[in-house]
């Protein structure tokens, strides 16, 4: 028994896929992708067996495939031209997996602290313990606080998706103690372990005193000093660098909101 075929206008064809119909006119003056009947009325006409190849069009495009490319391979498609495909774009799907998994950790690390800075005071000292956690540490040399420059620097060292992590600075002990604040003697970010470097370092675990403040930069000395007397009066023995980081730069419209965490060590 003969099946009868379905043909489709360009407007029905159009509606059962959810795409405008001057993509399909586009695709059929281009020679992408076109009807394949011509009616006794003279019109030509989708069959609905042409849903599938149309489905496989755009399912390429949306990895990325130029036009070209796409018609490229359906002037004289093989087993071995879709394998070669599959398998370039399987790679590139997992690049791409990678990297918004990478994203997806950012974005809740960063909710966590921008949750945590909206309890904050103005200016706030805690002691808590605190994680092992790798960081990747550059030398500072900028006695100028030239930002430009600044981020230059920092480029060729760091890839983009590194620095959304955060950018701090540290300050040696000694520093801190002499109330040396104006210069960084290095700067480090927080490494996630999707990110390969050759020298990583480890910020390490143990009990930290911490200070918080919120406002602008010129105040960060008397936070400083007021850890440093907080230390003293509680005999607590401080080691190692101050940690320096912004925790909510993104999500503020104003300076007077801006957190900045002060982390140090103390020996125990």
């Amino acid at each position: 028994m003969k099946k009868n075929l379905v043909h489709l206008t360009t407007a029905q064809f159009a509606k059962m896929h959810n795409v405008n119909k001057r993509t399909l006119h586009y695709y059929d003056n281009i020679g992408l992708f076109s009807p394949c009947t011509k009616g006794e009325n003279g019109y030509r006409y989708y069959e609905i067996s042409q849903s599938i190849d149309f489905e496989y069009i755009r399912m390429l495009k949306d990895l990325n495939m130029s036009i070209e490319e796409i018609k490229l391979y359906l002037r004289k498609p093989s087993p071995d031209k879709f394998i070669e495909i599959a398998e370039t774009k399987e790679k590139e799907i997992e690049n791409q997996i990678k990297k918004l998994k990478h994203i997806k950790k950012i974005l809740q690390i960063k909710k966590e602290q921008v949750n945590f800075c909206n309890n904050l005071q103005e200016q706030e000292i805690k002691v808590i313990n605190c994680k092992k956690e790798k960081i990747s540490i550059i030398p500072y040399s900028f006695v100028e606080n030239d930002i430009s420059k600044l981020f230059d620097y920092i480029k060729k060292i760091w890839n983009l998706e590194q620095i959304q992590m955060g950018v701090g600075g540290m300050l040696s002990l000694k520093k801190v103690m002499n109330k040396e604040f104006e210069l960084y003697d290095k700067l480090y970010t927080p490494v996630l372990n999707s990110i390969p470097y050759e020298k990583i370092y480890t910020k390490p675990e143990g009990t930290y005193l911490c200070g918080y403040q919120k406002g602008r930069w010129d105040r960060i000395p008397e936070l400083y000093e007021k850890m440093i007397a907080f230390a003293k009066k509680n005999d607590l023995k401080l080691t190692g660098y101050a940690y320096e980081l912004g925790l909510n730069e993104f999500v503020i419209s104003s300076q007077e909101d801006y957190i900045t965490q002060i982390m140090i060590k103390i020996d125990k």
